[in-house]
Parts: C-alpha cells; sequence; structure tokens
C-alpha cells in the first residue's frame, strides 16, 4: 500500500496561533478542532495512519512572504511534513523568492485570496504563475461566501488561470470551490484541476458531493483535513462514508499526494 498523504494542512507559530485560529473562527464561523501546532498534527497523523502532511501558510502583505517562507522551509525538520511556501501579487522581487524555495527543496506553493487579500484574477499574478509553472505546484483556496463575481475566488478564475497556463499544476481545495460547489464540474470540464477533499464534507449537499466526485478521473481526488479546522481521522471517515468507498478506493484517494512528485 502507497503511503497516505494529507494534503492540506496548517501548523501555526505559536507567537500567532492564537490570534489566528480566532481570525479564522470569526471569518468562517466554525471552531477549529486543533491548536494548529507541529505535535498535535502529528498526533493525528500517527491516528489516521498519514505519513506525510502538506504544510500550507499564507502571507497577507508582500512584506511577511520572506518570513513566511522562512518559517515554512523551518518546518522541514520534522520529515513528516511537506511545507508549501507562499506568495503574493504584490511582491516585486518574486522570482528570486521562488528561487530561494527550490533550492530549499519546496516545490509547492499555497495561495489564499480571500485570506491574502487579493483577487485571483490580478493581473499581477500572471508573472508569478508563469514563473512556477512546470516547477511548483499550487494549491488554491477557491469558494467563499460571496457569489462567484464578487468572491476574490471562484472555480471559474481558477479554470482561466489552467486554461493559461495549461502545464501549472494546480489543487483546487475544498472540493474545487468552498460553497461554489454548483459550479465546479462546468467550470473545471475538461481541464486537468486535481481537487482536495476538505472543509466540504460537514456541509456540501449529498447530491453535489456525488456529482463532482464522478465528473473526474479518481486520480484527481486528493484527501485533505484542513487541519486544524478537523480532525484528519474524522475527515478520512467521512469522506469514506458520505462516498460509499470501498477500502481500495479510499486507498487509491488517500495515497494521491504521493504522487505528485512533491518530496
Amino acid at each position: 500500500m502507497a503511503e497516505w498523504v494529507d494534503v492540506h494542512t496548517h501548523v501555526l507559530h505559536s507567537k500567532v496561533a492564537a490570534k489566528v485560529l480566532a481570525q479564522l473562527e470569526a471569518h468562517y464561523h466554525l471552531r477549529p478542532m486543533g491548536n494548529g501546532q507541529a505535535e498535535q498534527l502529528l498526533q493525528c497523523m500517527e491516528w489516521c495512519d498519514v505519513s506525510k502532511a502538506f504544510v500550507h501558510t499564507a502571507a497577507i502583505s508582500a512584506e511577511q512572504v520572506n518570513p513566511a517562507n522562512r518559517w515554512a522551509v523551518s518546518l522541514k525538520r520534522y520529515p513528516q511534513f511537506v511545507p508549501f511556501g507562499t506568495m503574493h501579487p504584490q511582491l516585486k522581487d518574486f522570482e528570486s523568492e521562488l528561487a530561494w524555495l527550490f533550492d530549499h527543496g519546496i516545490r509547492g506553493v499555497k495561495l489564499h485570496p480571500d485570506y491574502q487579500g487579493f483577487r485571483l484574477d490580478d493581473p499581477a499574478l500572471l508573472p508569478i504563475f508563469a514563473a512556477m509553472e512546470g516547477s511548483f505546484t499550487v494549491m488554491v483556496h477557491v469558494g467563499g461566501l460571496l457569489p462567484p463575481e464578487q468572491s476574490p475566488s471562484c472555480p471559474w478564475k481558477l479554470a482561466a488561470i489552467k486554461r493559461r497556463f495549461p502545464k501549472l499544476q494546480l489543487i483546487a481545495a475544498h472540493f474545487g470551490g468552498y460553497l461554489h460547489w454548483q459550479h465546479v464540474v462546468e467550470a473545471y470540464r475538461g481541464l486537468d484541476i486535481l481537487l482536495d477533499t476538505s472543509s466540504t464534507l460537514f456541509t456540501i449537499p449529498q447530491p453535489l458531493l456525488e456529482a463532482i466526485f464522478h465528473a473526474f478521473p479518481r486520480h484527481n481526488f486528493l484527501y485533505g483535513s484542513d487541519y486544524p479546522f478537523w480532525e484528519p481521522t474524522m475527515e478520512r471517515n467521512s469522506l469514506q462514508r458520505r462516498l460509499h468507498l470501498s477500502d481500495s478506493e479510499l486507498d487509491e484517494i488517500m495515497s494521491a499526494g504521493s504522487r505528485l512528485g512533491l518530496y
């Protein structure tokens, strides 16, 4: 059996963890189940039989990109973690920052337009996507409380990026678009966009869940817990129950992250 990977987790610095969790709770109206600390995530991974976790960070300004990426690289001291870097459209020297990430073994970048304060269709992102194409996998938060045209991110915006940069490997978080699930199948039709399972199963209607799952190749789905929002074992069990997966089908999704070539 291939090793299981959680492609969507967060580890927070102890100095800012409480503040960040409070901000996220206020924005999403969801109380995180975990404390965001590395030791707790490692324990959750052990309970869930997960061998690797992709760990994400997000800089809310250009000035925060450098320290956020240094924090991400510092997490490589845990062999179970696969850190992703962060970018911001206002960062002027993004090429040197991407080179620094690559030189330090980072092959993934996380973008969270809502949290970082930009729109996914911001033209300033285009040269960054061009620089990452073929070298980095990009995990993108998609969806939100606003309708697609007003939301900083949505499935249609991500689809436009994939069409413009076809060799850029994209992961659409939250089954392709949190609260935008009714647009996912049409927006991503014919595009090779990966979808993670995080922060979805607690609220997505069953018909939408099944429609998305059956619209795309099985290998395009990646298990993600969104720890510390959710506890990984509970998310794994919910995934298997709601999609009526056999053990072998569950294994295919749980191990899909190990085949992305990021570690």
